[in-house]
């Protein structure tokens, strides 16, 4: 039969910093190793840190030089692609022989972008993506993804690309991703709520897909070294959810709620010729005779020498 190993690692970033964070994700090399993974998703902006609640002293119209400040901070816990991290994750990836998806938050001159990078055991470092459109006041923070980096990489689980966090809620995006022949969803991701669990199941049942999405898990209130102001103490301030989902929408495993973990289910790739029987997205239910989706993938810089 042909059966893989996919998996999540819930995890969070570590006030430590990027260092911190990347040990942490090293350390579960012999738990990936044992459960026999060919494919682990990690979350949104792992290396780097997701700042929830931090508002990098701004207000419409103006800006405080604390935030400037915090951003400094911010940047200087990003990391280059590629870079001293992403050498040590191909590393990781070579000796547990799986694929690995994980966010970042990626340095590219003095702009951040929220990236997803996959790497395989034979060649490290094989794509990435940048998260098109960040959401609400990241746009702040976060510059915007262009349509190179829409990668579908080929992995021993199968097709694997996906989205990041609410780029699911992007219907063209996921119907251009449909159309490169998605195997496995993957979402990093780190809205916790239970639409996400929601949102997850439609995907997979949507795309015909098998879906893995990882959501971070952090205990303390704490961003860049300031607390959330009302922020209740007893509340985590990302509660994890991660969870693996087939391609008519069960749940294979998961959510996995309030706790670290490697969260594992074994697939079957003949399920995704079953669930395409009555629903091909991109085949015979696509009505192209009405229907056109054009996508741009030129990358776009904004300074061209010629």
């Amino acid at each position: 039969m042909p059966t893989s190993i996919v998996a999540a690692l819930q995890i969070g970033s570590l006030p430590g910093g990027k260092a911190d964070t990347l040990a942490q994700i090293l350390s579960y090399e012999d738990a990936i190793r044992e459960a026999g993974a060919q494919l682990v998703v990690m979350p949104e902006a792992l290396l780097g840190g997701y700042p929830k609640g931090e508002t990098f002293g701004t207000q419409l119209g103006y800006r405080l030089p604390e935030g400037r400040d915090a951003f400094a901070r911010y940047h200087a816990n990003a990391i280059d692609v590629p870079g001293a991290e992403t050498q040590a994750l191909a590393g990781l990836a070579q000796r547990t022989g799986a694929n690995l998806v994980l966010g970042v938050i990626e340095r590219s001159g003095h702009t951040l972008y929220c990236t997803v990078l996959y790497f395989c055991p034979q060649q490290g470092l094989v794509a990435k993506h940048r998260k098109l459109m960040p959401t609400g006041t990241e746009r702040l923070i976060w510059g915007k993804g262009d349509g190179s980096t829409l990668p579908v990489v080929e992995g021993a689980a199968g097709r694997i690309g996906g989205a990041v966090c609410w780029e699911n809620y992007m219907p063209l995006l996921r119907m251009a991703m449909y159309a490169k022949g998605v195997d496995v969803w993957c979402a990093p991701t780190v809205d916790e709520r239970e639409m996400w669990q929601v949102t997850m199941r439609h995907v997979a049942c949507e795309g015909r897909c098998f879906v893995v999405s990882a959501c971070q898990v952090q205990d303390s209130p704490q961003v860049l070294g300031q607390a959330i102001a009302n922020w209740p103490a007893q509340r985590p301030l990302i509660n994890g959810g991660s969870v693996i989902i087939g391609p008519l929408g069960d749940v294979l495993a998961g959510p996995l709620v309030g706790e670290r973990g490697l969260l594992v289910a074994e697939i079957d790739s003949e399920e995704l010729v079953r669930a395409r029987y009555d629903f091909d997205v991109v085949g015979h239910y696509s009505r192209p005779d009405v229907f056109e989706l054009l996508v741009d993938e030129r990358e776009r810089p904004g300074v061209k020498f010629i």
